[in-house]
């Protein structure tokens, strides 16, 4: 993100589900990046639950849950 020059809106937060860490995120000037708890490269298979929360944040434009 550095070396596309992109500035931090908001730093590193941590998000919710369930009442439980799911990840983390950061949002820069025109994206957002985000991380799940555990689960490396293989979202849909180690955390399945939080990888569908994330996509339907994403496609109905809403804000991840930032606290319990």
């Amino acid at each position: 993100m550095e070396a596309l020059g992109l500035a931090i809106k908001r730093d590193w937060q941590t998000w919710y589900l369930n009442r439980q860490v799911a990840g983390r995120f950061v949002e820069y000037d025109g994206m957002i990046m985000v991380t799940i708890r555990g689960a490396g490269h293989l979202v849909p298979l180690n955390k399945p639950e939080e990888g569908l929360a994330l996509i339907d944040t994403f496609l109905l434009g809403k804000q991840l849950l930032t606290h319990r």
